[in-house]
């Protein structure tokens, strides 16, 4: 998904409408039948890239537990977590948002959840840390993590 904004699927007719990170508390329009979208109805096939600007709005809006990547591009198990992301936020998109934050350029947000190591996942609802895994871990074991908290 590219940039800052997620899917939200049309109760009417189905079709998946792209909102920006900015708007997911606004009540907007479906593009295809134009009937009313509830606001924060969006969910996420993919991790999304969410910058320091969004981070708040993004975990705290969100009506789903929410997945938190800290991960920076010159780290290794970062890169290798990445795919595993990837399939996680497919499989339970609608149910979890999993979301990407590069410390590099978010090195406040970092700070305020202590991330002291990379790559460190954090599980939020409405913006509260309830859980966090430091390191690479298979697909089965984050599952299991984030399962608890669906």
């Amino acid at each position: 998904m590219a940039g800052d904004s997620f899917l939200a699927k049309c109760p009417s007719c189905g079709a998946k409408n792209r909102i920006p990170a900015g708007r997911v508390a606004a009540q907007g329009r479906c593009g295809r039948c134009q009937a009313k979208l509830p606001a924060r109805s969006f969910f996420a096939e993919a991790p999304v890239e969410v910058g320091e600007a969004r981070f708040d709005l993004v975990t705290r809006m969100s009506p789903l537990p929410t997945l938190v990547d800290f991960w920076a591009p010159w780290c290794a198990p970062c890169q290798a977590l990445a795919s595993v992301l990837a399939q996680l936020a497919s499989e339970l998109a609608g149910r979890l948002l999993v979301i990407r934050l590069n410390t590099e350029t978010a090195p406040t947000t970092a700070a305020r959840f202590g991330i002291q190591a990379i790559p460190t996942l954090v599980i939020l609802r409405s913006g509260i840390e309830v859980d966090r895994i430091t390191g690479v871990l298979p697909l089965p074991a984050i599952r299991a993590r984030v399962e608890r908290f669906l």
